[in-house]
């Protein structure tokens, strides 16, 4: 009979604890959740204060994950039941939890919000080989030292494939490719777990698994993940395709399956030409589709695509990644929105510069002004060269680093600026409000209400006037209109925060003065 065990390893001891002495509860997968330790038979939280980074390390180890990610009190709700009273002393180097010692806690209480959460990285423990593609070949595991083969039931290919594909980050399955000879390990999945380690295997030999994936479609020669010219995969070679067999709802499709937001600009010839063929057949997605390879298609009633007619594509970047704390959206914490809830932002003293610069490009906040110190959390270690386009395009570090604040050049919003009469001698003209001679008149600036204090600055044609900002806007009065009021007007606000001085301008108002 078929034997099938999970693939988590039970290792008895003579400890007081459960061989299944830990867990992680509440989170996205097997590497994430609140940590609980199994006491008297029972499920006990662990409070933040008696569980350090050391700790971490050999929990996550003790669960078959890679290193420490994130650590804090609260991060995956609290526990229904006790709190565990002791306080771990691991060294970090331990294979299991059970092997650390622990000691006595000082303080018995846990106040609300500090039972502790544990996000481990994913191990890098399954690939796909022979395929020409990360995303596409023959399924091997890596177990006990060595790249095994991964087999499964005709009935259960499907469903291991996705979780493959998944934990991969290459998309959605494509294809199951039949005519696989080896045999490997079975393993059998539900189909909706995050990792090939959440399925159960057995020891037992079965046909070896062929997977592609999704990496069906790429964007070339863009600025960065976001844009580029549109090039499908076709008999195992890339294939430009022609502006005429692309649109919108084809956009919005690429746009989505390669995790950015909205087309922004789609154009033959945008990001050059391929070298290669021509996509022979013209898509027709209707714009809800998750991949490409789910729209429909059908053949082209014309084989030539004229030079210059290769098509681009310009996605718009995701809403990832948000600055917070600060008072606006252009300065605070750097938290990136990672796996369904946003997190801190970490980086070394030697990399926070290029880690913020890739931030305010991103945020299209202009250029760095700032990186203060002093901020006490911890997060997610991010190292960038500095010239990427998005943080998405960095490279992430799981073990935690000092949370990342910044201030960008463009940090006050774009002041308004209206023309008031209490006199009635305003009217609306061709190019913009006209004024009659002889009334009086006022230029009101006004700005959002970011930062106390500031001023505005009045510029026109012949003469500039300053005056404070009070309740953050400034009224400049006009008596008797006459032709030196004609012109153009600009509200330009100014501030002094975060030790450095900052300007945001109006749009311009143009003025004519006519007659009575």
């Amino acid at each position: 009979s078929l034997t099938v065990s999970s693939t988590k390893l039970i290792e008895c001891s003579t400890n007081s604890f459960s061989p299944e002495s830990v867990r992680l509860v509440d989170g996205a997968g097997l590497c994430s959740g609140r940590v609980e330790v199994k006491s008297n038979q029972s499920w006990a939280s662990v409070c933040e204060a008696d569980f350090d980074r050391q700790d971490a390390e050999v929990v996550c180890r003790d669960v078959g994950c890679g290193a420490p990610a994130a650590l804090q009190g609260g991060l995956y709700g609290e526990g229904e039941g006790q709190t565990w009273d002791k306080e771990f002393q691991c060294k970090g180097k331990e294979s299991l939890l059970l092997y650390c010692d622990t000691s006595d806690r000082e303080n018995n209480t846990c106040p609300p919000g500090n039972a502790v959460g544990l996000t481990c990285s994913e191990p890098d423990d399954v690939r796909l080989v022979g395929g020409g593609s990360r995303c596409a070949g023959g399924v091997e595991w890596y177990d006990q030292g060595e790249w095994r083969i991964v087999g499964a039931e005709d009935e259960d290919q499907r469903d291991v494939a996705a979780v493959v594909c998944r934990q991969l980050g290459c998309g959605s399955t494509v294809s199951v490719p039949p005519g696989n000879t080896t045999r490997g390990i079975r393993f059998y999945c539900e189909g909706d777990e995050s990792s090939l380690r959440e399925c159960f295997r057995s020891y037992d030999l079965h046909p070896g698994l062929t997977v592609i994936c999704s990496e069906s479609v790429r964007l070339v020669d863009g600025a960065g993940l976001c844009s580029g010219r549109v090039e499908v995969k076709s008999n195992q070679s890339w294939a430009s395709v022609c502006e005429a067999d692309f649109d919108r709802q084809d956009a919005e499709v690429v746009c989505t399956e390669f995790g950015c937001g909205a087309p922004a600009a789609l154009q033959g010839g945008l990001y050059g030409e391929g070298e290669g063929q021509t996509w022979d057949k013209e898509f027709q997605c209707k714009g809800k589709e998750s991949l490409l390879l789910d729209c429909d298609t059908s053949d082209r009633e014309n084989n030539t695509c004229l030079p210059g007619n290769a098509i681009g594509l310009t996605c718009s970047e995701p809403d990832d990644v948000r600055l917070v704390g600060g008072g606006s959206r252009c300065a605070g914490g750097v938290e990136w929105y990672d796996q369904g809830e946003w997190r801190t932002v970490g980086a070394d003293d030697r990399d926070q510069r290029d880690v913020a610069a890739v931030v305010c490009r991103q945020m299209r906040c202009g250029s760095t002004v700032s990186v203060p110190p002093g901020n006490t959390t911890r997060g997610v270690g991010v190292f960038c060269y500095g010239s990427d386009s998005s943080l998405r395009e960095c490279r992430r570090m799981y073990d935690l680093h000092p949370g990342l604040t910044v201030i960008c050049s463009d940090l006050l919003v774009q002041p308004d600026i209206y023309l008031t009469d209490p006199m009635g001698g305003v009217f609306r003209g061709h190019q913009g409000p006209e004024m009659f001679r002889g009334y009086n008149f006022t230029i009101t600036c006004s700005t959002q209400p970011q930062y106390p204090g500031g001023s505005f600055l009045l510029t026109f044609t012949s003469s500039n006037r300053t005056q404070p900002a009070v309740n953050h806007s400034a009224a400049f009065l006009f008596p008797a209109a006459d032709d030196s009021h004609q012109g153009n007007y600009s509200c330009v606000y100014e501030n002094y925060v975060f030790s450095h001085n900052f300007s945001s301008e109006s749009e311009l108002l143009s003025l004519t003065i006519t007659g009575n």
